[in-house]
């Protein structure tokens, strides 16, 4: 591993060169930089993290393919559907994420929005501003998002939870997309109640080669307690927003150059 002042000035440098609006184009957060309501941000942001594994392309595709499916009015839909309207959510799907995946998801947001204004209550009820990290609040917002009835069993797979020693990738890339708040408006920044400080790095396949090449990351398993791990490391060079520097191993790792 490099001395820690030369990775963390590789690291600034690599994070400030992918933390840029000409990042958003081709990154799944793109989806909810279509919309301007908050409940429409957090809906999209949501199903586009949840989406997040294969061809980027394939997921930003089959992301805007939802929401024009949605009346481009993901949170007016989730409310408000009726039959008809989820009629045509019936040959959605992607990859192993299927309608009766969406129809649950659905049905969840409608309950949570008629009680709440805003998706972050899901997480924050469950932890506390001195928790060191979010994973109190992703194991409670397991339990709360699969609280409903009639639960399809298939559709368990698609919400990870550190009870299950899950990286919880794409959840961690969710909560970032809405916590991060700094200048550069990639991430949005517009949940208050969970501090970047708190943030837990997602463990894309593309993340973790890099940061076993910088020797960051000893552990070979990548799940929660390798995302902990590395958190852990890159909270030595910035801890009050230690996942920023996903920017930079992520893009290290698939963008050339």
């Amino acid at each position: 591993m490099q001395t820690r002042t030369a990775l963390k000035e590789f690291l600034d440098k690599k994070a400030a060169e992918y933390n840029r609006p000409s990042f958003i184009k081709d990154d799944p957060i793109s989806i909810p930089h279509l919309f301007k309501k908050k409940q429409d941000i957090e809906i999209a942001g949501f199903f586009a993290a949840i989406f997040s594994w294969g061809n980027r392309s394939t997921i930003i595709k089959k992301s805007k393919e939802l929401m024009s499916l949605m009346d481009m009015s993901p949170y007016e839909f989730c409310l408000n559907h009726d039959h008809n309207e989820l009629k045509r959510l019936l040959q959605f799907k992607h990859r192993t994420f299927n309608a009766t995946d969406l129809l649950y998801f659905i049905e969840f947001f409608r309950w949570h929005y008629s009680h709440y204004d805003t998706l972050e209550t899901a997480f924050t009820r469950w932890m506390k501003n001195t928790d060191p990290t979010t994973e109190n609040a992703l194991t409670g917002f397991h339990h709360y998002f699969f609280s409903l009835e009639n639960i399809p069993e298939r559709t368990r797979k698609h919400i990870a939870t550190p009870e299950r020693n899950s990286s919880c990738k794409r959840l961690n890339m969710f909560l970032r997309w809405m916590v991060r708040k700094d200048k550069n408006g990639v991430d949005f920044g517009i949940w208050k109640n969970i501090l970047p400080a708190q943030l837990v790095c997602p463990l894309d396949l593309h993340v973790v080669r890099v940061a076993k090449r910088l020797g960051i990351l000893k552990r070979k398993p990548p799940d929660w307690k390798a995302a902990l791990e590395l958190t852990s490391f890159l909270r030595t060079l910035d801890k009050n927003d230690p996942v920023k520097y996903d920017f930079a191993l992520f893009g290290s790792g698939i963008i050339p150059g």
